[in-house]
Parts: C-alpha cells; sequence; structure tokens
C-alpha cells in the first residue's frame, strides 16, 4: 500500500515537474517560433514516451503485486485446509478414546 502511494505521489511529481521545466523553458528560451514549436513538439513528444514507459512500468507491477496477492491468499487457504483437517483427525482420535473411556465405565459401573 505504501509503495502505490509513494509511486503516485512521484507520477505526479514527475509530471508536474515535467510541465513546468517545458513552460520555464519556452518563456525563457530566445529562439524563433518555428523552433520554438519544434521544441514543443519535440519535448511532447519525450512526455509522451516516458509517461508511456512509467505507466507501462506501473502496470507490471501491480500486475506482479496482484499475482503475490493472489498466490499468498491461495497458499493461506491451502494451510488453513491442512490444519483444520489436522484438527478433524485429532479430534475423531480424542472422540473414540473418549467413548473407550466412557464404555470401559459403565461396564465396571455394571458388573
Amino acid at each position: 500500500m505504501s509503495d502505490r502511494d509513494n509511486f503516485g505521489a512521484f507520477f505526479v511529481g514527475f509530471v508536474v515537474g515535467s510541465l513546468s521545466g517545458a513552460i520555464a523553458a519556452l518563456l525563457l528560451a530566445p529562439q524563433s517560433g518555428e523552433e520554438t514549436r519544434t521544441l514543443i513538439k519535440d519535448r511532447a513528444i519525450e512526455l509522451h514516451k516516458s509517461t508511456a514507459e512509467s505507466v507501462e512500468e506501473a502496470l507490471k507491477k501491480a500486475e506482479k503485486a496482484a499475482n503475490d496477492a493472489v498466490k499468498r491468499a491461495e497458499d493461506a487457504l491451502s494451510e488453513a485446509k491442512k490444519r483444520a483437517q489436522e484438527i478433524a483427525e485429532k479430534g475423531q482420535v480424542i472422540l473414540g478414546e473418549s467413548k473407550e473411556k466412557v464404555e470401559k465405565t459403565v461396564k465396571k459401573s455394571a458388573s
């Protein structure tokens, strides 16, 4: 959960920083209109690529986290079933022993 929050904060900071840098470059650059438009186009392409990479990386991390969570849940369920089976078996043994004790007690009292 904390990793997701950290990544979201990083991503927002990345986007805001990129946009701020692009705006500052446009306002302070001593270039002609044509050069500025070319620069804007190039920066937009770079931003698009880096954003696509970041989104792809985030999706991969989310998919891995989901798969890990499913695996842990399956393992926990398997362990719970195993323990339930062990408890049921122990219960049957205890029940059998208790029946034997009761039967012995009843036979001794009847004698």
